[in-house]
């Protein structure tokens, strides 16, 4: 009956035992070497997540995706979404300003979790991160307006809401912030009031503004109000008594007059338009009355010259009636 002998199978086993030694190592690295041939590598970026303390923050630029390489099996490496692999630093313990260099560290989660083999390469592996206190303050907000309405129309007003917002971000940066611009705002083409909702521009990646992002811009449009004079326009007497004569200081006049350019362009004074209404003039003498201007809707009346008409008022002399000739004396009767 086949025993086991202790001694015989040491024995066995210590004889040529470096070849022996040396065929499992060489054995060892052939598997190495071909798992290694047989792995796949897969490269994506994840953004960097920075965990700090509530009142400290970012002040100076900083890489914001890292590059991830995973090696690993073709069948385990494929399936793994890439926001299961996170890329973070972790700040917790920095509690006052200053400039720091940190490792960036690696976290599975979900897809990636209980996949071996795995290798997971950051790049870069680490960095300098500056800090500073957080703060945050009001900024107003400047309507970045560009373009001109249709001709004949100005912006005569607008308002933004809300008309300012919150920034925040590093003390040091902070206090150099005095104003943030929308974006651009086309007034090209306009003829009527107009309301849009339009992004507030933040340019620096360090500051955040509270909110949405958004403000509301609503622009007033109106028509042009031009200014123009008409002059040598005959003035007209109206209702003066026919028994009465009268001589007017001036006969023509000028008007000013404002409204649209368009209107302003098309008007043309027709006949009548001054006017001075003589209905009170009672008999001879000197008057001044007003001068009255005959306006359409579409125009106002900034001024007359002259506003006030003087006029001399005369009656007509009647010529006394012919009276007959005298009869010739009747001669004597011899």
């Amino acid at each position: 009956m086949f025993s086991l002998n202790p001694k015989r199978i040491l024995r066995a086993v210590a004889e040529n035992w470096i070849p022996k030694v040396l065929s499992i190592a060489l054995a060892l690295t052939i598997f190495m070497i071909h798992s290694l041939n047989t792995l796949e590598t897969r490269f994506f970026s994840t953004p960097l997540i920075m965990e700090m303390s509530s009142h400290l923050c970012p002040s100076s630029p900083y890489t914001r995706m890292i590059r991830v390489t995973l090696r690993g099996d073709a069948n385990n490496i494929q399936p793994i979404q890439d926001d299961d692999i996170e890329a973070y630093i972790d700040l917790i313990g920095y509690e006052s300003p200053g400039r720091y260099y940190v490792p960036v560290k690696v976290r599975k989660k979900g897809t990636a979790l209980g996949v071996e083999p795995l290798e997971i390469t950051l790049n870069p592996v680490a960095m300098n991160i500056t800090l500073d206190y957080k703060q945050n303050k009001y900024v107003p907000l400047t309507a970045n307006i560009e373009g001109n309405p249709e001709p004949g129309f100005d912006l005569v007003s607008h308002t933004l809401s809300p008309a300012q917002v919150i920034l925040e971000g590093p003390a040091g940066l902070l206090e150099n912030v005095l104003e943030l611009y929308t974006d651009v705002i086309d007034l090209n083409g306009r003829n009527a009031d107009f309301s849009v909702t339009v992004p507030i521009l933040n340019r620096d990646p360090l500051l955040t503004i509270r909110g949405n992002g958004m403000t509301e811009f609503k622009g007033f449009v109106h028509s042009r109000i031009d200014v123009r004079n008409f002059g040598n326009i005959p003035i007209t007497l109206l209702n003066l008594d026919p028994g009465l004569r009268a001589e007017p200081d001036f006969r023509t006049g000028t008007v000013r007059l404002e409204g649209s350019r368009g209107n302003l362009d098309a008007f043309s004074p027709p006949p009548g338009f001054l006017t001075v209404d003589c209905s009170s003039v009672a008999g001879a003498g000197r008057y001044t009355l007003p001068v009255s201007a005959a306006l359409p809707p579409s125009l106002s009346l900034v001024r007359t010259d002259p506003g006030e008409l003087g006029i001399t008022v005369t009656s007509p002399v009647l010529a006394a009636p012919e009276m007959p000739d005298a009869p010739e004396a009747a001669e004597e009767a011899p």
